[in-house]
């Protein structure tokens, strides 16, 4: 980032007034009436209700629109253990993502915990605040093992978005590119590089959508994960084949796709120019992919090319998924977001990106004409139909599955947040 750009990011989270979010007030408390209904007596009132019955929090409290986002700072961004306060930028970024794209609030909640069982203790005892729980930047493989947990003993939605955030909008992307690319994702061979988070749950939600489990090398830093490794732990292992392929050279000869989630410039080109005629390259390391782009392209004229980026087509961006994801979610009290609530919101990112882009979007993104095609396989995060049709999808899968505590909504779909009630 540029020195000016450095700056403007300070001048930006200090001024006017520091930080990016607030609380405001959703009821009147201009007389004496207000505030004795706002607080003692009236206030009693609600607690008694509730007191009866736990169901009434979403009734008389703002529970059923209140997300936590919580880390412990383990795993910041791209530059590691920074540490809980030093992740509050982040964790406040997020709360302004989720206002600005499906109109939920948000608690930012970083956690100075001393072991994992301390972080699963602390958003245990604080779930009952609110209506989902949004895990963010928190190591692997401890995030895996946080995250189980606290599904089990909450029962409301409880969200890993480095995890399946970025597997979503990686498979809706992916499997738009194998089609453009005239390959089926059943028969793709998949190259993985990286074995973090974001890999296994990219790379699990993958086989959710068909691919076979047998078809994925998925790499670490000692090389391809096979079946004769005993180093493995057991995130790892479940993608153990039974290969020789060893090096980074070896699983992408001939493979159709390469996910990379792990560092700059790891891919050469000359093993790039190895791969299966019509390749798809995701390289999401952010800033700096796996390959840059301008080297990607000069190698395979041929390829379809994903990054986390912004300033290159078909970013791989997690706020295409977990506003709306969560919307649906809250707006049907659902336990929890399972599979079928997953790849509902992998199909309807997908099918959006098919569809003709309203000339609001691309006035936002310049003014050039937006199709889909080999550079526009994702939608764009300013696309305000993401509320509509993800939200939607989700909110009828959990439904249609089971963990749903509420019929799906009367005032869906949702054109707007002026629509959210």
């Amino acid at each position: 980032m540029s020195e000016d750009m450095k700056q403007a990011a300070l001048d930006y989270h200090a001024n006017p007034r520091a930080g990016k979010i607030s609380v405001e007030i959703s009821k009147p408390t201009k007389t004496s009436r207000d505030l004795s209904l706002a607080y003692s007596p009236g206030v009693a009132e609600p607690v008694r209700e509730i007191a009866k019955d736990p169901e009434n929090a979403y009734k008389y409290t703002a529970k059923g629109n209140l997300v936590a986002v919580i880390s412990d700072g383990s795993a910041i961004l791209g530059l590691g253990n920074l540490g809980p306060l030093a992740s509050k930028p982040v964790m406040e970024g997020k709360g302004v993502l989720f206002k600005r794209f499906a109109g939920i609030d948000v608690f930012d909640i970083e956690v100075n915990s001393e072991s994992p069982q301390a972080f699963i203790d602390t958003v245990r005892r604080i779930a009952d605040t609110f209506g989902g729980i949004n895990l963010e930047d928190i190591k692997a493989p401890e995030c895996f093992e946080i995250e189980r947990i606290l599904i089990e003993q909450c029962d409301i939605p409880v969200f890993h978005d480095d995890q399946h955030g970025t597997a979503i909008v990686t498979a809706a992307g992916m499997l738009n590119a194998l089609e453009l690319q005239g390959k089926k994702i059943e028969d793709a061979k998949i190259v993985c590089l990286g074995a973090g988070a974001a890999a296994v749950a990219c790379m699990k939600l993958l086989i959710s959508c068909g691919a076979a489990s047998e078809n994925i090398y998925m790499l670490d830093r000692k090389g391809v994960i096979h079946s004769g490794r005993d180093d493995l732990n057991q995130y790892k292992a479940m993608f153990a084949n039974d290969t020789d392929k060893r090096t980074l050279a070896d699983a992408c000869d001939g493979a159709d796709v390469f996910v990379g989630l792990s560092g700059p410039n790891l891919l050469p080109a000359e093993v790039l120019k190895t791969m299966a005629p019509n390749p798809v390259v995701f390289a999401c390391s952010n800033p700096d992919p796996e390959i840059a782009v301008e080297t990607a392209l000069a190698t395979r004229d041929d390829l379809i090319m994903a990054t986390g980026r912004s300033d290159y087509p078909n970013q791989v961006n997690n706020v295409l998924g977990f506003p709306f994801i969560f919307r649906g979610a809250l707006d049907v009290r659902a336990k929890v977001i399972n599979e079928e609530m997953k790849v509902a919101a992998v199909h309807a990112i997908k099918d959006l990106a098919k569809e003709p882009v309203p000339q609001d979007v691309i006035d936002a993104y310049g003014g050039e004409a937006l199709e889909y095609g080999k550079d526009n396989i994702i939608p764009k995060p300013l696309d305000s139909r993401l509320l509509t049709v993800v939200s939607a999808a989700v909110a009828k899968a959990a439904v249609d599955s089971g963990v749903a505590n509420a019929p799906y909504p009367a005032h869906y779909p949702l054109n707007s947040v002026d629509d959210i009630i």
